[in-house]
């Protein structure tokens, strides 16, 4: 474990060469600066020292205390004896929704998936229902958006509406999984969901406006004959939720959405996913979630944590808190650990060890450590703790903090300046990458208190570290290219 918040010191005083300004941006090159310290945004000289706080990771055994997959009765229900075909042509959408009824007018249990590839529509879980996936079976899903309506209640990019019904989708559930060593093959390459892309547009602008209007979400209806696609796998307000095990490829959207959610076990998965808005797990607005043993393949995000967007996650007003991620393996693109941008409602108190991230197939990861919001979407990221990461060929930069995410296009909603503040990071190692940190806050609400401790990076391009708009930026025991940060 490294240095916490009590081996720190923070001093202000002069840079070397001359007095930065309060809230002015700097370079700060690897072995510059003054001696035994570190120089941030606002003039100030980070050394190492003695101060009275608490370890944050003191927190985590507490977390996963918490946190308890549910368990079910030993009572099956083979999706085949509810005419189940596995044939992989014949339509079983009426198959698994008799065997969950079954299930659930029994007290709960398994609803069995043997092997044989089963074609369905949208497959809907209920209360102490486990849909267990044998080896050598497979859902794999409908390429017809037909299959997915009626609408249900959902989130888009952090905006509540009614659209399409995610794949798999769970609402207002208590004890609910999905297991087994099968696959969950969504065929969004193979359906028109990409195609639904470039037509967006002007749904999603609508969608925005009608949250700045103040719709009733269940008056923004969007489904049939728009172009807003669904998510792969959404529980919506339930508790007790378990996913584990399975190989789950080929979403049309995000993978694995947890919403206003508690006591998340997310384990031992595999996830491929290709295009884009195709993230692997998304807690929003979620607390107690653990994700463990997973590998991501993945075309956007591997594990982001959310809390709605702009005016309507600040509405709903309901953060991300109490999140563990460990012992993960990352082989997609854009960020592996990451926040936002959609972080509206707060995000507080998110834990990640023991990571992994290395060149897929196809992709290598754009950024290790990524935080990302902006001026509209309000909302306090506070507390990203993140340790033991191992990261080979960074594609863009190993941690990027921005605040100034994705402000190109149309604004909608009034300006609400987000905070962002207590990051540590510890035991980083990062080889290749264009550039090992960036800060980059808004000149009206800074980054505050980011430590990075006991880290080396190594053949990066561009040796300088990036701080702007940042506050009490403290480094120690860091090397880039082997010359320390002092």
């Amino acid at each position: 474990m490294g240095p916490s918040r009590r081996d720190f010191l923070k001093v202000t005083g002069l840079a070397a060469g001359g007095l930065l300004l309060p809230g002015a941006g700097f370079a700060l090159a690897a072995g510059s600066g003054a001696a035994g310290g570190a120089l941030d945004a606002s003039g100030s000289l980070s050394v190492a020292g003695s101060l009275d706080a608490a370890d944050p990771w003191d927190a985590v055994p507490g977390i996963l205390a918490r946190i308890v997959p549910p368990t079910f009765p030993a009572r099956d229900f083979p999706i085949t004896a509810y005419g189940g075909k596995g044939d992989g042509k014949a339509d079983n959408t009426a198959a698994f929704r008799a065997a969950i009824a079954a299930c659930v007018q029994a007290g709960g249990g398994r609803v069995v998936v043997p092997a044989g590839t089963f074609l369905t529509g949208a497959i809907h879980l209920a209360s102490n229902v486990n849909l267990h996936i044998q080896s050598g079976g497979i859902i794999r899903f409908s390429t017809d958006p037909a299959k997915f309506l009626p609408v249900v209640r959902t989130r888009w990019q952090g905006i509540e509406c009614m659209n399409y019904s995610p794949f798999i989708y769970a609402y207002e559930a208590t004890n609910v999984a999905l297991t087994g060593s099968g696959r969950i093959d969504g065929q969004a390459a193979n359906g028109p969901w990409f195609d639904f892309d470039p037509k967006r547009q002007p749904d999603w602008e609508k969608l925005q406006k009608q949250a700045v209007d103040n719709v009733a979400p269940d008056k923004r209806v969007f489904g049939g004959g728009h172009f807003l696609k669904p998510n792969m796998i959404q529980f919506y307000r339930c508790r007790n939720v378990l996913v584990e095990g399975l190989d789950i490829r080929n979403p049309a959207m995000w993978t694995i959405h947890p919403v206003l959610c508690r006591n998340v076990t997310v384990r031992g998965v595999t996830i491929y996913s290709r295009g884009g808005m195709v993230d692997g797990v998304d807690p929003e607005a979620s607390a107690d979630v653990h994700v463990t043993g997973c590998t991501f393949d993945t075309g956007d995000d591997g594990v982001v944590i959310k809390s709605g967007r702009d005016i309507d996650g600040r509405r709903v007003g309901v953060a991300s808190e109490n999140i563990v991620v460990e012992k993960c393996t990352f082989l997609g693109r854009w960020g592996a650990i990451a926040v936002g941008s959609e972080m509206s409602g707060g995000v507080r108190n998110v834990f990640a060890q023991d990571i992994t991230i290395r060149p897929g197939p196809n992709y290598k990861t754009f950024h290790a450590v990524y935080i990302k919001t902006n001026k509209r979407r309000g909302g306090t990221v506070d507390g990203v703790h993140v340790r033991r990461l191992t990261a080979d060929k960074i594609d863009r930069g190993a941690v990027f903090i921005t605040m100034n995410y994705s402000l190109t296009g149309p604004g909608f909603g009034p300006i609400a300046n987000p905070s962002v503040r207590n990051v540590t990071l510890d035991q980083l190692t990062v080889r290749g990458t264009p550039w090992a940190v960036r800060l980059d806050g808004l000149a009206e609400s800074h980054i505050q208190d980011v430590r990075i401790s006991n880290s080396t990076f190594t053949e990066v391009k561009d040796t300088n570290i990036s701080i702007k708009n940042a506050d009490r930026t403290v480094f120690s025991n860091v090397k880039v290219n082997g010359k320390p940060v002092s």
